[in-house]
């Protein structure tokens, strides 16, 4: 649907891989033997996440699920390294939190300024030249690149606000957002709530002002995700203080103190933390004349749990001024917005045999499967001798062959590593 509030989004990411090494050699006239001069493959671009205030929504990845960054170009011969992949930046609105795909453990959170390294795209592989010693003065392979990180990630947005509004449908929270800021949000007199939150500033006096949300209203099982529920009750865990608009007129046959009741509830359900919030209750649409019964029995509701009512009319203007500099005051006294600390705890490490397996086949045949194999084997240029030289050491400092002899492989057997046979000798 176009124009959508889109507030969570998950997506796919991956760094780019390194570029693979060079195996080159040094060629120039009347120079005999100039050596390996095979170039490093170049880093993979990193995926970057950034907070841009000109975003509101999601709505960008509603459409685009996976993000890859570029891989770093393979390095060259005359020791000319390859160019490094260009990193990937990614914007998203200020106020979203990053979370692990799997564990929903929180990542990053994109309150501030500086951009968050989501992940990191893979080194460039050695050219020939790092493998040149002097018993090996052709080395007729280079390493190859490593991957770039990737993950899945869950962006949820919570807005960055000082103020929530909270309410039930028709309080007048848009009416009230737009007397006392320069927002704009859609008002008109519906029976249900909107479909978007806003935001906007309120200025107190010169160099003072806080930011103010409109919740889009709360309807009684919102907690238990109800109409918007969960949804929207998200935008206001970071409010340092809660202004609960009550319609006090009664003009649709509603009771306000039971109006009142209703929200405390939700919150409260939603969370405890959240209903405990420092909180000014605003009896709103005064100048319509309500009940003097109803306003007594809701200023009686709000006392006793601790909250100051004001009597204000946002669609007249009335009170509307001494409900800003109250709530100024309050904020004046109150810790900053909340921001998340990152939770996430990345997994310990296999360890470096656990990867390794070997397996024996009905034909006798040994069988070795594992990363750590395979990646030795993007390395390797099997139709030279020193480059399999170089394997076998490989495989053998790495302890495989001890494994091998302990389950009683014997000289002339099979080995097979993926697409690579081998007879073993001791």
């Amino acid at each position: 649907m176009a124009g959508a509030f889109v507030d969570t989004a998950r997506i796919h990411v991956k760094a780019g891989d390194g570029g693979n090494g060079a195996v080159a050699f040094h060629r120039e006239k009347y120079v005999a033997a100039g050596g390996p001069d095979g170039g490093d493959g170049g880093d993979g671009g990193s995926v970057v996440l950034r907070a841009d205030d000109s975003l509101s929504t999601l709505m960008d990845f509603r459409y685009r699920r996976k993000y890859t960054a570029p891989n770093g170009m393979d390095g060259q011969g005359s020791r000319k390294s390859g160019k490094a992949g260009a990193d990937l930046v990614i914007r998203v609105p200020r106020g979203t939190l990053v979370r692990d795909g799997n564990t929903g453990a929180i990542l990053q959170d994109l309150s501030g300024d500086e951009p968050f390294v989501l992940c990191r795209g893979g080194r460039g592989g050695w050219g020939n030249l790092h493998f040149a010693t002097p018993t090996r003065q052709v080395p007729r392979f280079a390493k190859a690149g490593l991957p770039g990180e990737e993950r899945d990630v869950v962006l949820e947005l919570k807005l960055l606000a000082d103020v929530g509004l909270v309410g039930l449908p028709n309080a007048g929270k848009s009416t009230l957002l737009s007397a006392v800021s320069h927002a704009r949000p859609k008002i008109a007199d519906y029976p249900f709530t909107t479909l978007t939150p806003n935001l906007g500033v309120v200025r107190v006096d010169e160099g003072a002002s806080f930011v103010m949300a409109d919740i889009p209203g709360i309807i009684e099982g919102a907690s238990e995700g109800a109409g918007l529920g969960h949804d929207f009750l998200r935008h206001i865990d970071r409010c340092r203080l809660l202004v609960q608009v009550v319609d006090a007129s009664g003009s649709e046959g509603r009771d306000p103190a039971e109006d009142f009741d209703t929200v405390c509830e939700e919150l409260a359900r939603y969370s405890p933390d959240l209903a405990s919030r420092p909180r000014i209750v605003a009896a709103n649409k005064t100048d319509l004349n309500p009940d003097p019964e109803f306003l007594s029995k809701l200023r009686q509701r709000a006392q006793a749990q601790g909250y100051s009512l004001l009597e204000i009319s946002a669609a007249a203007h009335k009170g509307v001024e001494e409900l800003v500099a109250a709530v100024a005051r309050m904020l004046s006294a109150l810790p900053p917005v909340a921001v998340y600390a990152p939770e996430y705890v990345p997994p310990a490490p296999e360890t470096a045999e656990a990867p390794t397996e070997i397996r024996r086949r009905d034909d006798g045949a040994w069988v070795i499967e594992g990363p750590q194999v395979l990646r030795l084997m993007r390395d390797i240029n099997f139709a030279d001798y020193e480059s399999r030289m170089y394997f076998d050491r490989m495989l053998r400092k790495s302890g495989l062959f001890d494994r091998l002899e302990e389950q009683g492989i014997q000289d002339g057997d099979t080995v097979v590593l993926y697409d690579f046979e081998f007879e073993y000798q001791r």
